[in-house]
């Protein structure tokens, strides 16, 4: 992405594009996590979309794009943890083409049969998810598929429309948290905030097992890390993006690392005060702020709650106060 700006003109278009597929998504001040954290709490409710979390809203833009600049192209094929691989085979389906997915083995099962029920073509392939993006990026230069990377500007483009309508409705945040994967959220909400003029803070969230992000942005340099077992699979990424780590390296206000322990009880302090489910990545946002709470006392803060899309035997067993086995 070579310019990482939008003119907000640029994201009106893609939020009216987005929302003629699907409704914009509510944000709610919830009374019971303010009374936890101290401090008033928006939740944008990403977990509200057509398949359960955020990333319908870029394939939405990003198939619209390659059907327009690629007409004869027969389909695509990218790799995910789950819910890029949905909102791929959703769009790409609905604008007749195939969808080629590729999942590391122990992929979420539930995942899984969403991204077949949606139309996805899915294979399994590696130990975690760059592997399986490597051999996505093979096949698609043997098969001629197109490849659909983590990180596009038309990928940012449409997911920067949750956070035009998240500072839409309210502007006047003090601080927003937000997961990193591969970057096209943060990058998003970046985006959003600097088109409108907001001096909003923005704050990355990353798991301490899978902190290549927090490592690259010390180091001022991409840094990988050998692994990245954490139950929050939406974020468990080894190798940071460097489109991405340039927009958020000058953008964000810091990156911040939660355990897997402070995941699992955000997602509890979510359904006990919102009574809505959070996948591990979608609570990270929760739990950082739950470890910021002092500093963010008495302040308006935002989080996004990413995704839903947890498994039902990892969501017992963290409701019932475990961990899940990776």
């Amino acid at each position: 992405m070579a310019d990482p700006c939008f003119t907000l003109d640029e994201l009106q278009a893609a939020a009216a594009f987005v929302q003629a597929r699907m409704p914009a998504t509510p944000q709610y001040a919830w009374p019971l996590l303010a009374e936890e954290i101290g401090a008033e709490v928006w939740v944008k409710h990403e977990n509200h979309t057509p398949t359960g979390a955020f990333k319908v809203r870029g394939a939405f833009t990003f198939i619209d794009w390659l059907k327009r600049t690629q007409p004869d192209c027969p389909g695509i094929v990218t790799a995910t943890r789950g819910n890029h691989g949905q909102g791929q085979a959703l769009a790409a389906r609905a604008a007749g083409m195939v969808a080629r997915v590729y999942v590391p083995e122990g992929n979420s099962v539930e995942k899984n049969a969403a991204m077949r029920a949606f139309g996805a073509d899915l294979v399994v392939h590696g130990a975690d998810f760059d592997t399986a993006r490597e051999e996505a990026h093979r096949v698609a230069e043997t098969e001629g598929l197109h490849f659909v990377p983590p990180f596009h500007r038309e990928l940012v483009r449409g997911v920067a429309t949750y956070a035009l309508e998240f500072f839409t409705a309210q502007p006047d945040l003090h601080t927003v948290y937000v997961p990193i994967g591969c970057g096209s959220g943060i990058c998003g909400v970046i985006a959003a905030r600097d088109a409108l003029g907001l001096d909003t803070r923005v704050v990355g969230v990353v798991s301490e097992n899978a902190d290549c992000v927090l490592r690259s942005m010390a180091a001022n340099d991409l840094v990988d890390t050998e692994t990245a077992r954490t139950f929050a699979d939406g974020i468990a990424v080894r190798v940071p993006v460097a489109e991405a780590f340039e927009i958020y390296a000058r953008g964000a206000e810091r990156i911040v690392a939660v355990s897997d322990d402070e995941v699992a009880e955000a997602i509890r302090l979510y359904f006990r005060a919102t009574h809505n489910v959070a996948e591990g990545a979608g609570a990270a946002p929760l739990a950082a702020l739950m470890a910021e709470r002092g500093m963010m006392a008495g302040k308006r803060a935002g989080v996004i709650l990413c995704g839903g899309n947890i498994d039902t035997d990892w969501f017992l067993r963290v409701m019932s106060g475990g961990l899940p086995d990776l």
